[in-house]
Formats: structure tokens, C-alpha cells, sequence
């Protein structure tokens, strides 16, 4: 079952709390890193280890919670935080929305712990099944990319469903109750619920479709601060290449943070490929492809072109993408 603990609890309202605090503490002061509670992101930020790497800037750290991507890029966008990750379409989303953010790395893969779940006594048994049923997922997020490339995969439209838009502690409710035929959904809620009596797994994202995260940054704290980003991009691979070598910590550890037991834990962190890369063609194209997707579908109302805000950390050769 999903605690009200995993429900996690940020958003714009408490980015906006602590911009103004910020604000008054002085100018430029503290790096705004906006998190959810699973990942790379709340492994650094027990360790300190993005802290430590900013403090020779003479640059503290903030952190703010969100549960999902969607509403971290709005905050990303309106400057309340310089900083935060994401699944692939959030990015998308916020690009088409004319949003105030760049590409600052990747964690190609990083994201295929996704799933589209059936309920005990889903009488689906293919892809093909779910025609004319209610799916649940979260708009705008990872899995909304991730339903669309198994429906395609199994030669169905996203006009053949019913989509059902919740946030993932919504959806995590509406599936317990069976109010909805399927539920995509990413770790930690897959891994959580893929226990439930009688639950069963429909797709894996790594069956389907290659699932990149992304680290995102203000474009106004780039263009100010990028030294403050690189470093963090750089601190951050020093995490990755931590958590690669020392899974098992990974898993108690994010398990204390979340409050989700450890055997759901560990399920995630092993689906998890714990590796922050610049900005490649490959995972520049690949992001394009999703963008173009949702544009032919007319879920966002423009066509964008990714590579135009990818950035490059100084130091680092710009790849043509």
C-alpha cells in the first residue's frame, strides 16, 4: 500500500515559500534544488555531496520536494528553484509551454523502472486488450510518453483508450479501489504496488521504450551561475558512481527516506542505471522523437525543437544535436 508519506508533498506553493526566503537571506546566495523523494537527487542530498561541492563557491543549498515532474518544472520555470530532474516528457511539456529552463545532463536510462500495471481480476492479457479500457497516468509525466509507445507497439492509437490523467498517489487510489482498468506508473509506486494481491505487470518501460531522466536548470541560473551548475553536474556524478558501486546502501538508504520497505526498495534501485552524461545526440534525438510524438498527437500545442535548449557546461565540447 502507498503511505501518505510517499504522497509526496511539495509543489509551487512551498518553491514560492522559499524563493522568498532565499530572497531575503540575500541574492543569489543558495542553489534551489528541486527533488523528488526517489533517485539520484535524495541520495546526494543525504550525503551532502552537492553541498560540499558548492561550498568552495561560497554557495549553500536548498531543497524542495515535489511529487512529480510536472509541477517541479513550472517552479523550475518561474525561477523558484535553479535545479531539479525529471522523466523525459515533463521536459517536453514545459519546452512547449515556452518554459524558462535547459537541459543540463542526462541519466540515459535512468527512468526505465516503469510499468503499466492490471489489477487482481484484469481479465487483459496483451497490449492489444487495453482498447476501450480506462488506463490512469500522470499528464505530462514519463508514463504519459511510456502508454503512448506501448499502445503504438501493439498497433493501437491513444484514441483507443481512456485515459485517465491522475497524479501518481491519485492513480495509486483509483487503482487499489479497481476504479481503472490499467495504471502506468515508475518506481517506487510500481515496485510497491507490483506486490498487491493479484496485481500483475502488463509492459516494463524496458520492453517498450529507452526511458531517460533529465537534470534541468533556470536558464537565467545558467546564464548568471554556471559554474554553480556544472558543479553540481559534477558532484552529482560522484553520487552515480557511488550508488553503482554500493547498491545495497542505496536501497537502505531510500528506504529510510521514503518509508518504503527495503524489499520494494532494492526491486527499484536494481532497475535503476545510475550514470549522469552531457547532453548526447542520441539521448537529444531520442527526446526529440517523444516531442514530435506528442505534437502528431496534439497533446502539446506546438512543435519544438529539443537541441535548441540543450546546454553545454563550460569545459565541455558541444555536440551537433
Amino acid at each position: 500500500m502507498i503511505t501518505r508519506r510517499l504522497a509526496l508533498t511539495g509543489g509551487l506553493a512551498a518553491a514560492a515559500s522559499l524563493s522568498s526566503r532565499v530572497s531575503r537571506a540575500g541574492e543569489g546566495a543558495v542553489f534551489r534544488i528541486g527533488y523528488q523523494r526517489n533517485g539520484i537527487l535524495a541520495v546526494a542530498k543525504e550525503q551532502a555531496a552537492i553541498e560540499a561541492r558548492l561550498q568552495a563557491l561560497g554557495v549553500g543549498v536548498s531543497w524542495v520536494e515535489f511529487s512529480f515532474g510536472p509541477p517541479l518544472l513550472e517552479a523550475l520555470s518561474l525561477g523558484s528553484v535553479d535545479f531539479g530532474q525529471t522523466g523525459d516528457a515533463p521536459p517536453i511539456f514545459a519546452q512547449a509551454a515556452k518554459a524558462n529552463l535547459v537541459y543540463a545532463a542526462a541519466q540515459p536510462k535512468g527512468g526505465s523502472g516503469s510499468a503499466i500495471l492490471l489489477p487482481k481480476g484484469s481479465t487483459i492479457q496483451t497490449l492489444a486488450d487495453l482498447k476501450g479500457k480506462h488506463v490512469a497516468f500522470a499528464k505530462g509525466s514519463s508514463a504519459h510518453n511510456f502508454i503512448i509507445a506501448a499502445l503504438e507497439k501493439a498497433g493501437l492509437s491513444y484514441g483507443d483508450i481512456e485515459p485517465v490523467t491522475l497524479a501518481p498517489a491519485d492513480g495509486a487510489a483509483a487503482f487499489a479501489r479497481g476504479a481503472v482498468d490499467a495504471w502506468t506508473v515508475w518506481d517506487p509506486y510500481f515496485a510497491i504496488a507490483e506486490t498487491g494481491e493479484g496485481v500483475r505487470i502488463l509492459a516494463q518501460a524496458s520492453e517498450i521504450t529507452p526511458t531517460n531522466n533529465f537534470f534541468l536548470a533556470n536558464r537565467g541560473t545558467v546564464d548568471a551561475h554556471p559554474e554553480r551548475v556544472a558543479g553540481t553536474i559534477e558532484a552529482l556524478g560522484g553520487v552515480a558512481t557511488w550508488c553503482e558501486a554500493n547498491r545495497g546502501q542505496v536501497a537502505q538508504s531510500l528506504s529510510r527516506i521514503t518509508g518504503v520497505p527495503l524489499p520494494a526498495t532494492e526491486r527499484t534501485v536494481g532497475r535503476i542505471k545510475y550514470v549522469i552524461a552531457p547532453m548526447s545526440p542520441e539521448v537529444t534525438a531520442e527526446q526529440q522523437r517523444i516531442a514530435d510524438r506528442f505534437h502528431a498527437l496534439k497533446i502539446i500545442p506546438r512543435s519544438v525543437r529539443v537541441a535548441d535548449i540543450v546546454w553545454t557546461p563550460p569545459g565541455v565540447a558541444r555536440s551537433n544535436g
